[in-house]
């Protein structure tokens, strides 16, 4: 009895992994069915990724070998690296990266700034600040066209808001080529100032999502210990925002080298190619196909040098802890 106990033990034994294999099967295909039908989720984003992102931007790269015909209806000339030198060498690409450089450097420091001044003014806790929370970012619901044409009209040196305040410029804003502070156009500054009010509400929001992560008892904790209202803004709300205002900085950077609409519709690039931006370049040389593809492959490598330099060295600075 003993042995056929055992044998039969044995038997057994050998027959539960038999015994798994169908369930491993019907593991698998579930695994499989989950997997198709994941694919098919996808495969639509993938085809219009593919056909309008993917695919321009490849054809960019053969577009950069060939010189435009002068003439319509000739065949394009190919011309290997030659017109890349020679685009990118040209001042007016280095003036119109520099202009580029200068709206970033407007834009983004004091966009952030003041959209964090204006959440550390609205996470107070007083009657009706829900009406002011709702007023600083109504902004985020206007468009670049809205934002352009008001500041146009106001801007206008006859029948904007200029003239009724008593403000009459010798030179109109959006037409003055000279500079302030001796680097930035005036130009420059009225159209920066237009994007930077046109972006306040997106900043306001980041700015307001991350104070509301900020824990309230080191607050009160820093308060206990004496810290003054500076301080604790200064030593704990400030380092507890650094992923926020890190973020900030990286999409407001990418939207400044991205700006177009605010030009083309207050400036058209002047005066004196005083604002004309990298991405209304590339749109002015449209009938230059051969040169607009090398610009566009300057501006994708100079904002991901841009965002791969801000990942690596500005990164190391912000707090993630909470």
């Amino acid at each position: 009895m003993t042995n056929v106990g055992a044998a039969q033990g044995i038997d057994l034994a050998i027959e539960e992994p038999e015994s798994d294999a169908p369930r491993r099967r019907r593991w698998l295909g579930r695994r499989r069915r989950e997997a198709l039908l994941g694919l098919a989720l996808i495969l639509p984003a993938l085809v219009i990724f593919c056909a309008f992102i993917f695919y321009p931007f490849l054809k960019n790269f053969e577009l950069a070998l060939y010189r435009t015909a002068p003439f319509p209806g000739l065949p394009d000339v190919y011309v290997g690296l030659q017109q890349i030198g020679d685009v990118l060498g040209s001042s007016q690409f280095w003036n119109s990266l520099w202009v580029t450089v200068l709206f970033a450097i407007l834009t983004v420091p004091i966009g952030i700034a003041l959209g964090l001044g204006l959440a550390v003014l609205a996470h107070q806790q007083l009657k009706g600040m829900a009406v002011y929370r709702t007023i600083f970012s109504s902004t985020v619901a206007t468009s670049v066209a809205v934002a352009s044409v008001i500041f146009g009209t106001l801007f206008n040196a006859q029948v904007g808001l200029l003239p009724w305040l008593g403000v009459d410029p010798k030179i109109p804003f959006l037409d003055n080529p000279n500079t302030v502070l001796g680097v930035f156009p005036v130009a420059l500054v009225a159209v920066a100032g237009v994007t930077i009010w046109q972006n306040l509400g997106l900043s306001f929001i980041l700015m307001s999502a991350g104070l509301q992560a900020v824990p309230d008892d080191l607050l009160e904790a820093a308060e206990v210990d004496g810290a003054g209202s500076w301080s604790r803004f200064r030593n704990v709300t400030l380092p507890m925002l650094s992923p926020t205002i890190f973020f900030a900085v990286i999409i407001g950077g990418i939207f400044a080298f991205q700006t177009f609409g605010q030009i083309d519709l207050l400036t058209q690039g002047g005066p004196d190619e005083k604002t004309n931006v990298l991405t209304y370049f590339i749109v002015d040389e449209r009938g230059n196909t051969g040169k607009a593809a090398v610009l566009a492959i300057a501006l994708f490598m100079v904002t991901l040098t841009l965002t791969m330099f801000q990942l690596r060295f500005r990164e190391k600075r912000v707090n993630y802890e909470r």
